[in-house]
C-alpha cells in the first residue's frame, strides 16, 4: 500500500458507514442514494457538487464513462442512474473499491456500474475505450501531472470530453497539514488553474472552460458550520467517515486555505483533439 493509499484507509469502512446508516435511521442494507449522500460523495460539498459538475457533461445514454478516482462510488452511481450510461470506476484504495461495488450491488446499478483497483497513471484499458471521463478532487495527489494527463488522453477515443473538479494552489504559501486529502506535503501537490491549462494543452486537449467555485465552497462551508453550531449533523460527512476524529482537523486546514487564497477549487471542461495531436 502507497502512501496515497495509506492516507484513506483504517480499515472497517463498511462497519463504520453502516453504523452510520443506522444512526440516521436508515437500513444499511436497503439505503436510498439520499441515505448514502451524505457519506459517498466523497468531496468538497458532496453530492451539490458531483450535480453540478455532472451539469457540465455531455454525456449520453450508452456512452461508456470513467470516473478517475472513484471512491466508494457516489459520484459513478449518480452519473450511470442520470444519463443512463456505462460507468467504469477505478481508484487506488482497495477497500473503497470492496465497499463502492457492494453498495453498487444494493442498488442494483452493478450491470451499469464497476469498479477496479487501479494506478491513474498505468490504467489497465485499452486505448480509446471511453467516451469521457471525470476526476474529483484526485489530482491533488498526483505529482506527475503530464502522464496524469496523457494516460486520460490514451484512454479517451477521440473527441472524448473530460470534466475535472479539483483544489488548485492559489500562491505559493504552503497549506497547513493535514488536509482531507494528504497528511503531509509528500503527497500533496497542488498545481496552478494555469499550470493545469498549460498541462491539459500540450497532453492533446483542447480546454473549453475552467472556472473557480471559490464562492460555492465557502458557502457551504457556512452553512455546514451553522448546522453543527446548532447541534445538527453537517450535511457532507463523507470526511469524517473516512478520517475520524483527524478529519475535524483535516476540514479546518483546508476551510482557512480556501478563505485566505492558499487553495482554489476549481472545474474544467477539456476536449481530446480528435487528431490526437499535443502541443
Amino acid at each position: 500500500m502507497n502512501d496515497v493509499s495509506r492516507h484513506y484507509t483504517r480499515g472497517d469502512l463498511l462497519s463504520r458507514l453502516n453504523a452510520a446508516l443506522t444512526a440516521d435511521g436508515a437500513d444499511p442494507q436497503q439505503p436510498t442514494a439520499d441515505a448514502l449522500a451524505p457519506y459517498d460523495h466523497f468531496h468538497g460539498r458532496g453530492l451539490d457538487a458531483t450535480v453540478e459538475l455532472a451539469d457540465l457533461m455531455p454525456a449520453r445514454a450508452g456512452d461508456h464513462v470513467l470516473d478517475i478516482g472513484s471512491g466508494i462510488g457516489g459520484p459513478a452511481r449518480y452519473i450511470a442512474a442520470r444519463f443512463n450510461c456505462r460507468v467504469t470506476g477505478i481508484d487506488l484504495t482497495k477497500e473503497f473499491c470492496d465497499v463502492a461495488r457492494h453498495l453498487t450491488r444494493l442498488a442494483g446499478l452493478d450491470d451499469r456500474v464497476r469498479f477496479e483497483t487501479a494506478d491513474a497513471l498505468a490504467m489497465p484499458f485499452s486505448d480509446a475505450t471511453f467516451d469521457g471521463a471525470y476526476s474529483i478532487n484526485v489530482a491533488m495527489n498526483i505529482a506527475d501531472k503530464a502522464a496524469f494527463y496523457r494516460e486520460i488522453g490514451r484512454v479517451l477515443a477521440p473527441g472524448g470530453w473530460l470534466v475535472l473538479a479539483e483544489i488548485a494552489a492559489g500562491d505559493a504559501r504552503p497549506l497547513d497539514y493535514p488536509t482531507p486529502w494528504a497528511s503531509s506535503a509528500a503527497t500533496s501537490f497542488l498545481a496552478t488553474a494555469d499550470d493545469t491549462r498549460a498541462g491539459l494543452l500540450a497532453a492533446g486537449f483542447d480546454v473549453v472552460q475552467i472556472r473557480d467555485s471559490v464562492e460555492a465552497a465557502r458557502a457551504s462551508g457556512a452553512r455546514s458550520r451553522a448546522l453543527v453550531e446548532r447541534g445538527e449533523k453537517p450535511p457532507h460527512r463523507s470526511v469524517l467517515l473516512v478520517h475520524g476524529e483527524g478529519a475535524r482537523e483535516a476540514m479546518a486546514n483546508s476551510a482557512r486555505a480556501l478563505q485566505d487564497g492558499r487553495a482554489v477549487p476549481i472545474e474544467i471542461v477539456a476536449r481530446k483533439r480528435r487528431d490526437g495531436s499535443e502541443r
